[in-house]
């Protein structure tokens, strides 16, 4: 079905992205969405090696702003990009460093680039995992115990403490350098570990947090997105269960059902509210086994790379809510589609193949849209074998993230507990292994109507991981 005729095709869209992941699905999917509306699309974006520049959706790509940018040299980014395009577009941040950069420079970006009305330094308020231990007890939302040391010692003594294995975590994630091996969490089965990731706090840029460590269960790990409108009101989104991560049990979504869960949905509104949020979010949740509690372990205020799981019978997502909304547009009612799939498939290439009854989108392959998912196996098929080469020339060793170097500030204190009777939890699984490797295929048609990749043999490879593959490079 065509829906040009909701929108405002007059007013264009700016999608900005920072980090520099060739393989951000949830890009092209933004893309695509207004895309297929009749906007016009600018991407500012790296787009070398990546599938998306190859999009027919896309008008114009931008260059990004250079790695470790700050919020001043993004904004003049946008200015030039706004010089471009010649009239007031909606700006659509697509990873954590985008939208904190903007809530920043909202006032000097408002006059070029429509945006919804967030609170001042609300978006990097909720992305900062420290900070948000904080907000979650205000808002009586589960969250697990959260220790944050101020020395290498209390680090060790931390760990034994929580017990473990216990779940690290930069509060910070976008601030780690590429290349450096950190990721933005790890497990740790040892005081030892804690103590020497520890001395890394300089180089991750930010403070490191320890949490009790929950194993992941089935049905134990869930989503919600939505966008919230100017009045406050959730719109568009849904509640969604992971049924497959990649890293297994930690890391970005693979394969998501649109699945009703009335208490995740009440838990993610009650804090939008709390927090007087404006504008897209995608929320993170653990289901802890003992007490049966849903607890918040990610608040991300941009749209999740898996948002297209959420396109109503009316083809509505947060990303054209945004639009519609901020160009003073109606949303349309549209019904929810629980049992609709979303599968990434150069993580899930065999579920990409399998039934779906409720319905599936795939993340790269679109019957109108072929280029990104012909171009997808060539690129990935050597990305990953670059990554598996460097292996091989380092000896084999596992991800960096524990070795000591340098010194870490101190000053930091333990903050955050879960509210009253809430158990201890976290979401996290060990380093991760490689992603699956399938070889340079031609599309075939798939069971849903889009064309998917022939499967290889190969699911995993070795221990093979980088900053692309990172849950908050990737986003989950």
């Amino acid at each position: 079905m065509n829906y040009v005729s909701l929108f405002d095709i007059r007013v264009p869209a700016v999608l900005l992205r920072i980090d520099r992941n060739p393989f951000h699905h949830g890009t092209l999917g933004a893309v695509r969405s207004l895309g297929r509306a009749g906007v016009e699309v600018h991407l500012v974006a790296d787009s070398a090696g990546s599938p998306v520049r190859g999009s027919r959706f896309v008008r114009r790509m931008h260059p990004p702003p250079p790695p470790g940018a700050s919020a001043h040299d993004i904004a003049a980014v946008l200015r030039r990009v706004a010089g471009r395009v010649r009239r007031p577009a909606v700006l659509v941040p697509m990873d954590d460093a985008s939208a904190i950069a903007v809530g920043r420079m909202r006032d000097d970006l408002s006059p070029l680039y429509l945006l919804p009305d967030v609170p001042a330094g609300l978006p990097e308020r909720v992305a900062d995992k420290a900070e948000l231990a904080a907000v979650c007890a205000a808002a009586d939302v589960p969250h697990p115990v959260t220790l944050v040391p101020d020395s290498p010692a209390r680090a060790a003594a931390a760990a034994r403490e929580l017990g473990l294995p216990l779940v690290a975590k930069w509060s910070r994630p976008w601030l780690l350098p590429p290349g450096s091996g950190l990721r933005s969490t790890m497990v740790l089965h040892s005081a030892r570990e804690a103590r020497e990731l520890y001395l890394r706090s300089a180089e991750a840029g930010s403070r490191l947090l320890l949490q009790a460590h929950l194993p992941p269960g089935p049905n134990g790990d869930w989503f919600v997105h939505g966008y919230a409108d100017r009045s406050g009101t959730v719109r568009a989104g849904g509640s969604g269960r992971k049924r497959r991560a990649w890293p297994r049990g930690a890391g970005l979504t693979a394969v998501g059902c649109w699945t009703p869960n009335p208490q995740v949905q009440a838990l993610a509104e009650r804090l939008t509210d709390a927090l007087g949020y404006r504008g897209i979010f995608d929320l993170d949740f653990r289901r802890c086994a003992a007490t049966g509690r849903y607890h918040l372990l990610d608040f991300n205020p941009r749209p999740g790379a898996q948002f297209r799981l959420f396109a109503d019978s009316a083809g509505l997502d947060v990303v054209r809510a945004l639009h519609l909304d901020l160009t003073d547009r109606p949303l349309p009612d549209g019904a929810p589609l629980p049992g609709r799939e979303f599968v990434v498939e150069n993580y899930a290439p065999l579920a990409a193949l399998r039934p779906a009854p409720g319905g599936r989108e795939l993340a790269w392959h679109a019957r109108d849209d072929l280029a990104p998912g012909r171009a997808l196996w060539t690129l990935w098929g050597g990305h990953v074998a670059r990554r598996l080469l460097a292996r091989l020339a380092d000896g084999g060793t596992g991800p960096a993230g524990t070795a000591p170097t340098g010194t870490a500030p101190t000053g930091t204190a333990p903050i955050g507990t879960a509210p009253a009777g809430t158990a201890p939890s976290t979401g996290v699984s060990a380093a991760s292994p490689a992603p699956p490797v399938s070889p340079v295929p031609s599309a075939s048609p798939g069971p849903a109507g889009s064309p998917v990749p022939p499967v290889s043999s190969a699911s995993d490879v070795s221990d093979v991981s980088d900053d692309s593959d990172d849950e908050k490079a990737s986003t989950c």
